[in-house]
């Protein structure tokens, strides 16, 4: 079962959908993006350069099967499909961050600071809930306890 990602033309992705093996097939019953874009194209109306493969067992560039990643992240609705690296991206959660290449994700332009191994403690007791959430006004890293 293959998996094809609907995209517009600015490149967001609009719906994924499977595909059987045997509808991607060319004339030495090998299996072809192309072939499976052409027949998307035929049944779905929608251009056959619009319909981008992308693997279930692909996240963050690593597939879980430890075989070879393909595309960076499995696509999903709202996701970005990145032509010129061949990737799909999760929409960019703030406009400071920046694609990073290798894991398929997004960075901060400041890496996200570590709990403390007191607030860690408070949070496996349940009497706090510590954690950070980006400020992009300030582009720094925010403190919050979310049970105050």
């Amino acid at each position: 079962m293959a998996h094809f990602a609907k995209i517009s033309q600015e490149n967001e992705v609009l719906q994924v959908l499977t595909l059987d093996d045997e509808n991607m097939l060319n004339a030495e019953n090998i299996e072809t993006e192309s072939i499976g874009q052409q027949y998307l194209e035929q049944h779905n109306n929608w251009p056959a350069n619009l319909w981008i493969q992308t693997s279930f067992n692909t996240i963050g560039n690593q597939h879980i099967l430890n075989e070879t990643p393909f595309r960076g992240n499995y696509a999903a609705i709202a996701f970005i499909w990145d032509e010129t690296n061949q990737m799909f991206f999760s929409p960019q959660p703030y406009a400071s961050w920046t694609k990073n290449l290798s894991t398929a994700t997004w960075d901060p332009p400041i890496a996200k600071p570590s709990l403390t191994s007191e607030q860690q403690n408070q949070n496996n007791q349940k009497t706090n809930k510590w954690w950070y959430g980006w400020n992009e006004t300030t582009q720094a890293w925010e403190l919050t306890d979310a049970l105050m």
